[in-house]
């Protein structure tokens, strides 16, 4: 069987990246990864490269036998259907309907933490977060439907993930535990129990060591320091 091909940015800062990583990972589905260093001017190596497998030119790209899948949803739903077996989504139908509406909220939505609070594993950005959840009401906003939708979704799935076993709503919503983590965000207790169960997963934490271990800054992405 051909395996799969993943190109991915920088495990620090790309939270795209990351979902379709953890969730391959997670579900032990064989792929090999690119890594590109971000660098999105003009003719750089990373443009050039992404350039070639897709017209969006960003990443993540999954490839598979030379046919290009771009955007971490489009991925998720093609590792489905690829895979139908492997639980990307839940195998009854009402939850997997609703496992796609809270992946797609992630993926639409959010806008003020993401934007606010950029996916920075390496860097504890506590002081950070306390101002800007203090002086942005967007997002307080944000952070409170997160809460509510992690804390009532486990409530009902018993844990420790939104549907029982990790899956692709759970790889979508990796990157928010990130940010969460690195900017010392405050969540209730139910929803706290799931940040702690996603870091430790064991796709997540290697993504995370990874990330940690890249010896890179890139200033575009580091709103709150000048240097690592």
């Amino acid at each position: 069987m051909q395996t799969l091909q993943l190109i991915i940015g920088n495990k620090n800062y790309s939270s795209w990246s990351m979902r379709p990583w953890v969730l391959m990972k997670a579900l032990n589905l064989p792929f090999n990864e690119v890594k590109l260093r971000f660098d999105f001017t003009e003719g750089s190596p990373f443009r050039l490269a992404v350039a070639q497998v897709s017209p969006a030119g960003k990443v993540p790209v999954l490839v598979d036998d030379g046919f290009a899948v771009w955007d971490t949803l489009a991925i998720t739903e093609y590792l489905h259907d690829k895979f139908p077996q492997a639980g990307v989504w839940p195998a009854d139908a009402l939850q997997r309907a609703r496992a796609r509406c809270l992946a797609a909220e992630m993926h639409a939505g959010f806008g003020d933490i993401r934007n606010h609070c950029p996916m920075n594993i390496e860097a504890e950005q506590s002081a950070a977060g306390a101002k800007v959840l203090a002086e942005n009401k967007g997002v307080r906003g944000n952070l409170a439907r997160v809460d509510e939708m992690w804390s009532a979704a486990t409530k009902i799935s018993g844990g420790p993930f939104l549907f029982g076993a990790f899956g692709g709503v759970d790889a979508m919503y990796a990157p928010m535990c990130m940010r969460v983590l690195g900017y010392g965000l405050p969540l209730s207790v139910p929803a706290q129990r799931y940040v702690d169960a996603v870091r430790q997963h064991p796709a997540v934490a290697a993504w995370m060591h990874d990330a940690r271990s890249e010896a890179d800054f890139l200033d575009f992405d580091e709103p709150y320091r000048k240097q690592r």
